[in-house]
């Protein structure tokens, strides 16, 4: 559906709403990693601070998270040179974007939203009329760089499905073949990671335990300590993938492995079968170690300098803008805004 000659390009964004997880390393930023580490894609990675205030924030902490966010990003192997990397809110063709997309999108598209529906909860009358519509305000943060393929967790994967269905009909109304159609992107053994306390949730930054996730900032030992103390159960591993059946703790950390070692969850058992967790755990953090505290250094060593985080993070914005801003104006014309073209 897009215009000829369209670059293939991928566009991803993390809130920045305080302290990375293993999850958010393990389904997002490492899959980050390999997709500008692959060449062939243009790749713009986004600290969406906009989305963030949906909810209110602490103005300090959010300005503290986004710099620690970034930190992340580097930290984790995203290069500032071969990948575009910046906040949102330096690049105004966002909001600009998502304002036409507020009147192409429809109230009951948004009102289906499932994830409005989890996070309001019975109290929809006093969340901000941002929370309601920033599935519009998502999908002009990737149809403004024209983005072709998005990598997002299952969760996210229907404001991607109604990204598309905004492009479809907003190339529909004016007759054009302007916006393409976005692919989501989902793979990889973790791409949930669920907590360490209890197999069946999310892992996340808002449970009240901090024994149920790793952070990004966590030291060696930290990471160590919070692997020897995840949940398991008195079963030793199976000696087949089928035999995690109804063993959702067993089944994260076989997932975690995996995806760390980046082999399969199969592979894990083939070499691990048998196993007790006693003999498992332990190389499951030394493998952790390995991978995650080099990430903690580098970002505890970069948030001491917040004016290079700040420096790189404008330099990126520029880059953003420069793609942005054409396909802003032409939008603007094909709607037929005065003045669109003649900038």
């Amino acid at each position: 559906m897009a215009e000829a000659g369209h670059t293939a390009r991928v566009f991803s964004g993390i809130q920045p709403s305080g302290g990375l997880t293993l999850g958010n390393y393990l389904g997002a930023l490492k899959r980050f990693v390999e997709t500008q580490d692959t060449g062939g894609m243009e790749t713009i990675y986004c600290i969406v601070d906009m989305h963030a205030i949906t909810v209110w924030q602490d103005p300090d902490k959010l300005t503290r998270a986004t710099r620690e966010l970034a930190a992340g990003f580097i930290a984790s192997g995203i290069d500032p040179r071969k990948s575009v990397l910046f906040n949102q809110s330096q690049v105004a063709a966002h909001a600009q974007m998502a304002w036409v997309f507020n009147c192409v999108a429809r109230l009951g598209w948004m009102q289906r939203m499932t994830q409005f529906k989890d996070k309001a909860g019975k109290n929809s009358e006093n969340v901000s009329l941002g929370l309601f519509a920033y599935p519009a305000l998502m999908a002009a943060d990737i149809l403004v760089y024209h983005a072709t393929h998005v990598p997002v967790g299952e969760d996210q994967k229907q404001h991607v499905e109604l990204t598309r269905d905004i492009a479809a009909k907003f190339n529909n109304d004016f007759g054009v073949d302007f916006f393409p159609l976005t692919e989501p992107v989902i793979e990889g053994a973790a791409t949930r990671v669920m907590s360490l306390r209890d197999g069946t949730k999310k892992m996340s930054k808002s449970d009240p335990s901090d024994m149920s996730r790793i952070n990004l900032t966590d030291d060696a030992d930290t990471i160590a300590k919070k692997i020897r103390k995840a949940k398991t159960d008195p079963e030793p591993l199976p000696e087949n993938l089928g035999g995690l059946e109804g063993r959702p703790e067993a089944r994260n950390l076989v997932n975690i492995y995996a995806a760390l070692a980046e082999t399969t969850p199969e592979q894990v058992i083939a070499e691990h079968g048998g196993q007790q967790f006693g003999t498992f755990k332990p190389s499951l953090a030394d493998l952790a170690v390995a991978r995650l505290e080099p990430i903690s250094s580098e970002m505890s060593r970069l948030m001491e300098d917040p004016a290079e985080i700040d420096r790189i993070l404008r330099e990126g914005a520029g880059r953003a803008e420069a793609i942005a801003a054409p396909i802003l104006r032409r939008t603007y014309e094909i709607v037929g805004m005065v003045g669109a073209g003649s900038h």
